[in-house]
């Protein structure tokens, strides 16, 4: 148990923190919780590394239970234009979030043999994909509105050029492809705390 404190409460409070910053707007096509929501991988890299996928999956759990919280409150507590979480993104979120970490803890423990920065780098890069791409077609995608048909997403499925640049796709498509930006950049430098974090833990492990 003392040994999972530390990225439990590291884990819930990433989650906690990204459910609230995800309704702040950072520029056209991010909110500040694309910045703070992919440490999650940080951490269950750090404790996969240091005690083992057995433990990291109790942590992805209890990140999970966080996240379903904080998605629980959300859907009663009503915004501007409606509930601040509906229902698809609830969906979404849980979904990506319990399935990415699961996967990045399935691909660390495959590559964990070799060199210190590969696990962490492909499991955070293949789990940060997932992870977007299954939150933004669950909660926007109009192929997927059957699962809240009260739910209107026309405004994310209006045509705009990608990222403001590129061919024409529905805006949501942009949103997740910055959001992915983020996540790819964050998986770099997350090799630095990574490889601190590692260093100062595993004496005392051993």
């Amino acid at each position: 148990m003392t040994r999972l404190l530390p990225g439990v409460i590291a884990m819930a409070a990433i989650v906690v923190a990204s459910n609230i910053l995800v309704q702040v707007l950072f520029g056209q096509w991010l909110t500040w919780g694309a910045f703070t929501y992919p440490l999650a991988f940080l951490v269950t890299d750090v404790m996969n590394r240091v005690y083992g996928p057995d433990t990291a999956r109790k942590v992805v759990f209890a990140g999970f239970l966080t996240g379903v919280v904080c998605s629980l409150i959300g859907t009663q507590i009503e915004g501007e234009f409606g509930p601040l979480v509906t229902w698809r993104v609830a969906a979404g979120s849980g979904i990506a979030f319990l399935t990415a970490q699961l996967v990045d803890i399935a691909v660390f423990n495959r590559l964990r043999g070799g060199q210190w920065w590969r696990a962490p780098l492909a499991s955070s890069l293949v789990g940060s994909a997932l992870d977007t791409a299954l939150f933004f077609t669950i909660a926007f995608s109009a192929s997927l509105a059957f699962i809240e048909p009260a739910n209107d997403v026309g405004w994310a499925n209006e045509l705009l050029p990608l990222v403001g640049v590129g061919p024409q796709v529905p805006l949501w498509v942009s949103l997740a492809v910055a959001d992915w930006g983020v996540k790819l950049a964050l998986a770099l430098i997350a090799l630095v705390p990574f490889r601190l974090i590692v260093k100062q833990l595993v004496p005392r492990v051993a």
